[in-house]
């Protein structure tokens, strides 16, 4: 049975609704890639503006190529509690000029448009929980701070530093990314990624008058490709692709040397480490053959570690609470969320219900966001859940 304050949240949040709509469409027509720094500015100007008018002071720190990121706090700060990190990105990976071919709209329930699910909802939904507190004066106990950055969908370079200092001092982590499925699930675990650069280098010859005085980097790097293939195994959830290769320099030459970028998804830190040593370690059986090997596993996975587990329950309750269904899965790809889960306790996927991330159909279920918003306020509000002591 719904409890009398989530009751009382949800009404709230039901009659915010058009407006929730209208500041995610103002946000959606923004266009912010990631790749293009002074798109950004505007969109962290309209948020900064929306998190005034909840009570939070924002503070934009520039990147040096990127739009950088922006930092927002209570205005009126009780000392001594602890934080809680509301984490989100400004940044798409759509190119200018989309809205065109894509254009930002309501269909069936539904809104339309680049970012829209990728994860400017998301950004919504964080601003009307924190909105709804304070106009229904509610009390927390661990006092929620906002980052939003605009690097994520290229890796978070720039930010990163900034979200390690915070989560380290966290109480714990909620991720504003889309949900997964129609089902919107919580990702309570994330494959980590990574990516390496592999450079075959053999030796140059006439491929007519002399071809057995060269080594083909090229039949090198078919082997290595077979090698890395064989890393792949799906029921432990490691996968290995060779997305990219390139190599020689004429069909008349033995090819002196080739290349490939090989992406990585493991589901825990012991396989990251296996994976990038085996990957590190590999070897041909041609003297003549050299392999170089660079990268790594950019964003380490999220575990379902005893906090984050923790975290999860305390979603159960609210969603009982709620009287909403709630369920959870495992995301192949990364976010911001695997670098916090090494420091706190961490919840991710509780942005916007819908579908087509980075796909020209992305949307949103509008009447999905009340609820979804609902269930971030009342977890803004639960007792804290970890300790600097427990894992």
């Amino acid at each position: 049975m719904i409890s009398v304050l989530a009751s009382s949240i949800m009404n709230h949040l039901d009659q915010c609704k058009e407006e929730m709509s209208h500041l995610l469409e103002k946000l959606s027509r923004l266009e912010s890639p990631s790749t293009v720094k002074e798109s950004q500015p505007p969109v962290l100007k309209l948020i900064s503006i929306a998190l005034w008018e909840t009570g939070y002071e924002a503070r934009h720190y520039p990147g040096k190529n990127t739009g950088g990121f922006l930092l927002a706090s209570p205005v009126a700060r009780r000392k001594g509690r602890p934080l809680q990190l509301l984490l989100g990105h400004g940044d798409t990976v759509w190119p200018l000029n989309t809205v065109q071919e894509m254009p930002v709209g309501v269909k069936d329930g539904k809104m339309y448009g680049p970012g829209v699910y990728d994860m400017k909802a998301g950004i919504v939904q964080i601003i009307y929980a924190l909105k709804t507190i304070r106009e229904l004066r509610l009390n927390y106990t661990v006092t929620p701070v906002v980052l939003i950055n605009t690097d994520e969908e290229i890796g978070s370079h720039e930010s990163r530093a900034a979200i390690r200092r915070l989560a380290a001092i966290a109480d714990r982590a909620f991720v504003l990314e889309p949900s997964l499925g129609p089902a919107g699930r919580l990702k309570t675990t994330r494959k980590g990624i990574g990516r390496f650069n592999i450079i075959v280098k053999g030796k140059a010859a006439h491929a007519g008058l002399e071809p057995g005085k060269g080594a083909s980097a090229i039949v090198a790097l078919s082997e290595v490709i077979q090698q890395l293939f064989k890393l792949n195994n799906p029921e432990r959830g490691i996968s290995v692709n060779v997305g990219m290769i390139e190599g020689g320099i004429s069909p008349n030459v033995v090819a002196p040397e080739s290349k490939a970028v090989v992406d990585v998804r493991v589901p825990t830190q012991k396989e990251a480490t296996e994976i990038t040593e085996k990957i590190q370690n590999l070897k041909s059986a041609d003297p003549d053959i050299t392999i170089e090997v660079s990268g790594k596993i950019g964003r380490p996975p999220m575990e379902a570690t005893p906090r984050n587990l923790r975290l999860w329950d305390q979603a159960k309750k609210a969603a009982s609470a709620l009287n909403i269904p709630i369920s959870q899965a495992q995301a192949g790809g990364g976010s911001d969320g695997n670098i916090t889960s090494l420091y706190t306790a961490t919840l991710d996927g509780l942005g916007a219900v819908g579908s087509g991330a980075h796909a020209i159909h992305e949307n949103v279920a509008l009447d999905k966001m009340p609820e979804r918003t609902a269930l971030l306020t009342l977890l803004l509000l639960s007792e804290p859940v970890t300790s600097r002591n427990r894992n």
